[in-house]
């Protein structure tokens, strides 16, 4: 199966504050995922290396012919995927701008019927958990419902190298075993929406949302 990384952040910040403190947890989740799960595949989207455009518009607000291809591209990415890792940051109690930014780009028809997975982080000691209350909300409305157990990383600084490999005063094999309890139950949610997918298109029982707001109007 394919999973997605989503790197929720895009600012850079200055001494004494790590540059990007998110790459070195992005690359941490995936060094953790491909360890013990190196029969699936996982791809970092990172929203640095998309252009969306100055101006907001979705990629199903524009006609076909017309889609910017950097859209095109994640959108196909989204579709093609079994699962999610979203990874934010914590902004005013929130979700990362920078993620919400890029997952408003596309119709929860992309993403419906599949799992995603919560990481989230901070440079202080509340590891960004208040960002994923709202995370729940935003990822259930986009139809990729997250699972119960979720990763924090408080002091993510001391925590992990650039390289995304842990400290030398961590427990390696502690953060491997918290990263795990999170990825194993977003594999066997992907493994059962796939199946259950292949018996039963969901999208044949429930229309998806497509044009007008009306279509989700009330009798």
């Amino acid at each position: 199966m394919k999973f997605l990384i989503f790197l929720g952040s895009v600012r850079t910040s200055t001494p004494p504050r790590p540059a990007r403190l998110g790459e070195r947890v992005s690359k941490a989740c995936q060094s953790f995922f491909e360890l013990s799960y190196p029969d699936h595949e996982i791809e970092l989207i990172d929203p640095l290396e998309y252009e969306l455009g100055a101006v907001f518009k979705p990629h199903f607000a524009y006609p076909k012919s017309t889609v910017p291809q950097d859209l095109e591209l994640l959108a196909d990415k989204i579709r093609t995927a079994d699962g999610y890792i979203m990874q934010s940051p914590e902004y005013n109690h929130s979700i990362s701008p920078a993620l919400a930014n890029l997952l408003n780009h596309f119709g929860s028809s992309l993403f419906s019927y599949k799992p995603s997975a919560i990481v989230t982080y901070s440079s202080g000691q509340w590891g960004g958990m208040r960002a994923a209350v709202g995370m729940r909300v935003f990822l259930s409305e986009l139809g990729c419902l997250p699972v119960s157990a979720m990763v924090h990383i408080p002091h993510a600084q001391d925590v992990f190298e650039e390289n995304g490999h842990t400290s030398l005063t961590q427990d390696t094999n502690h953060w491997e075993s918290y990263f795990h309890r999170t990825f194993s139950q977003l594999i066997w949610w992907a493994e059962a929406c796939k199946a259950q997918t292949e018996k039963t298109d969901p999208h044949s029982l429930i229309a998806s949302f497509t044009r007008t707001p009306i279509e989700r109007d009330a009798p």
